[in-house]
């Protein structure tokens, strides 16, 4: 006789394939998530190596920083020195300037010219003083003009003075002449 199954085989075969289908889900799903799992350590392990650098990368640039305020504070320092050697070194080149000044005022000034008052501002001169008469002030306009040390007079005030001014002798007239000192440094001068 033949056999006849009875049994429910299909639904035995629908239920193996699902638990089998289940089965591969879940491991699937337990795949993916220790993927996930293990790609989260990667990251967060790469992340927290990059914090690392940057941290390392800040604390340098702040010893950076610090430095190079150090650099710019020197370099003002250095400028500073460097304004004082500068200053320095044209007191030391004008220094004899002023010895040929007053030894060529010596010799500019006539008799009867009494100076009151020199004053220098850069190369510019302001000589104050009375003298005896108009042409001696002339005389000293002229020898300032011909001096190697001096140039350019400029005669600005000539006053006769009266009776009462007259204190300081026989002086006549009051003067002011501006004028300008020559530098050992401008060319084509000679200054000897």
């Amino acid at each position: 006789m033949p056999r006849i199954n009875l049994l429910p085989w299909r639904e035995e075969l629908r239920d193996q394939r699902r638990n089998q289908f289940y089965a591969v889900m879940a491991g699937a799903i337990a795949a993916a998530g220790l993927v996930v799992f293990i790609g989260v350590l990667v990251m967060n392990t790469i992340i927290g190596h990059q914090t690392g650098r940057n941290d390392v990368l800040k604390e340098e640039m702040k010893l950076l920083d610090m430095r190079i305020a150090e650099i710019k504070s020197l370099e003002s320092k250095k400028d500073r020195l460097v304004e004082r050697m500068q200053i320095i070194e044209q007191l030391q080149q004008s220094r004899p300037e002023v010895v040929h000044l007053f030894a060529e005022m010596v010799t500019a000034v006539p008799d009867g010219v009494y100076l009151t008052e020199i004053k220098q501002s850069g190369t510019s001169l302001s000589i104050d003083g009375a003298a005896e008469s108009n042409t001696r002030v002339s005389a000293l306009m002229r020898n300032v003009d011909k001096s190697g040390w001096l140039m350019a007079p400029d005669l600005k005030i000539v006053e006769v003075m009266k009776g009462s001014d007259r204190s300081q002798g026989s002086l006549g007239s009051r003067f002011s002449i501006r004028a300008r000192q020559i530098t050992a440094a401008e060319p084509g001068e000679d200054a000897s």
